[in-house]
């Protein structure tokens, strides 16, 4: 008997491992993950940032180089700027709209649309100006490239916040809370401790009946009655 009340002790303390192992795996796993830094698309987003920054540089500079020199075009761009004819200012929009996403979405881990809405409004408003009133299309290939390459990049950072890290963060957070919920519903959910009683079965008496035969042979008065 105490063998068989051991044995449903065993399998109660299984079935708890077994209901609470998923649980705390998934519960440290998600605890490991908000450890980082930022999360994973978050990061993403913010190399894509970046790469919207260094290819708008990189553009500028061979624009540089391919009509007159570094040094003679940045005296021009730069320090004799002039709205009509200069591709500083695309540059400079880059700039800012880098430091802006950046110090919003990696520093402060903002976690709402509203400053990637003001950047693309912004970059969208000026490039359309710049296209209409200036003389870009006018300077060859980067008239078009510069100002096209911008619009594009600045709308994928758009779609990538909106639908893919504010909607998965806002999944993994909901997820968190599903799953430190579930203890507390867990006893409605699982069955109730098994009973020593449902596993016990009483002995077969072998040894009596063997008596008791023996007993009736030997007592023929006994046999009689």
């Amino acid at each position: 008997m105490e063998s068989i009340s051991g044995s449903s002790v065993d399998s109660r303390a299984t079935l708890r491992g077994i209901n609470t192992t998923p649980l705390s795996a998934r519960i440290e796993s998600y605890e490991a993950s908000e450890k980082k830094c930022i999360s994973d698309v978050r990061r993403t987003f913010c190399l894509f940032v970046t790469f919207d920054l260094l290819f708008i540089t990189l553009l500028w500079i061979i624009e540089l180089n391919v009509n007159g020199g570094i040094e003679k075009r940045l005296d021009k761009e730069v320090l004799h700027y002039d709205y009509h004819a200069s591709f500083f200012d695309i540059f400079l929009l880059a700039v800012l709209r880098f430091a802006a996403l950046i110090l919003a979405y990696a520093v402060c881990k903002l976690r709402h649309w509203w400053a990637i809405a003001i950047t693309t409004a912004t970059t969208s408003a000026f490039l359309i100006a710049k296209v209409i009133l200036s003389k870009l299309l006018s300077q060859g290939a980067f008239g078009y490239l510069l100002p096209i390459i911008s619009f594009i990049l600045v709308w994928i950072e758009t779609w990538l916040l909106d639908f893919k890290v504010l909607p998965q963060e806002a999944d993994d957070e909901n997820r968190f809370l599903s799953i430190m919920d579930a203890p507390e519903r867990a006893p409605f959910m699982h069955p109730g401790p098994l009973s020593d009683g449902q596993f016990y079965s009483p002995p077969e008496s072998v040894a009596d009946s063997d008596e008791e035969l023996l007993d009736d042979k030997c007592d023929p008065e006994k046999a009689l009655i």
